[in-house]
């Protein structure tokens, strides 16, 4: 096992690490804006990866190593270009360069950068910057969560039929996971609840049920990437991330429910339907 010591406070020196790279990566990613993009498909036409993906995660890679060389990365391009997903007792950062890419090409408003740090089954620190919006999310594991230095806390609501949900119809566009998907949501309508939203980028989405905007995320066929960090950050604000069926929250499972109260998870767990998808860390 490495040792991961850096002082009197082991995580401080990784959030802050995190938090400076964060902003390193918007600025680039704001300056890629004023060029076109080169885009390319992964595993279907909704998952999309550009040139400035690529670059962004290179970049924080590169700097974290620097600060951090024993540490080990898991990173969403380097994933798609054969890369391992398995997470081990070494300190890991998990980074998903540019989570909402397909708003991204399109200049849709609503994208950021995320990354965590994990160690020994815990996720220690969560970091996702909105960098069109220069929001900054942050958390570190017991010591709350924060937008620009804010503390954040969840709706509390319990009721379901008050909530206001967040989901996405996801990348794949096979019939049979389409027919589930528009299912699970018209399930939630039919309860009621106050109504559905998807910004198109699972770490905001997650982050809106932190700051107290929405009440619930769920969402299946992401990945560690997309969840790792605002995970933290709804459980700092005083949230809960289950599994889709209700039980513990698995990092690897490729789905999440998120919630402002056990009592909405629970509600959701019991309306939707599981997809089956592969897990991050099974040999694809």
């Amino acid at each position: 096992m490495t040792d991961v010591k850096c002082g009197d406070d082991p995580w401080q020196e990784c959030l802050e690490a995190g938090v400076a790279v964060a902003r390193q990566a918007g600025e680039v990613i704001r300056e890629a804006l004023k060029t076109e993009q080169s885009v390319m498909l992964k595993s279907s036409p909704a998952d999309l990866v550009t040139e400035t993906d690529q670059k962004v995660e290179k970049m924080i890679i590169n700097t974290l190593k620097k600060k951090f060389p024993s540490h080990s990365f898991i990173g969403e391009e380097s994933v798609a270009d054969g890369a391992q997903s398995v997470l081990t007792d070494n300190p890991t950062w998990i980074i998903d360069p540019i989570d909402g890419t397909t708003n991204f090409v399109h200049r849709y408003d609503c994208y950021c950068c995320s990354f965590t740090f994990y160690f020994m089954l815990q996720i220690e620190v969560g970091v996702v910057y909105s960098c069109v919006e220069d929001k900054m999310y942050t958390a570190r594991r017991g010591q709350g969560a924060f937008l620009n230095g804010q503390r954040l806390k969840v709706s509390g609501q319990e009721d379901i039929s008050k909530a206001l949900i967040v989901t996405e119809l996801g990348s794949s566009r096979t019939p049979e996971v389409l027919k589930i998907v528009l299912s699970n949501m018209e399930k939630l309508i039919n309860i009621p609840c106050h109504g559905i939203r998807a910004l198109g980028t699972a770490a905001v989405n997650m982050c809106t049920v932190a700051t107290g905007g929405a009440d619930a995320y769920f969402e299946m066929g992401i990945h560690c990437w997309d969840m790792a960090a605002a995970a933290v950050i709804i459980t700092e604000a005083g949230g809960v991330v289950l599994d889709i069926s209700g039980g513990p929250f698995d990092l690897m499972s490729r789905r999440v429910i998120a919630s402002s109260s056990r009592a909405i998870a629970d509600r959701i767990a019991q309306v939707v339907q599981p997809i089956p998808y592969a897990r991050d860390d099974e040999e694809q």
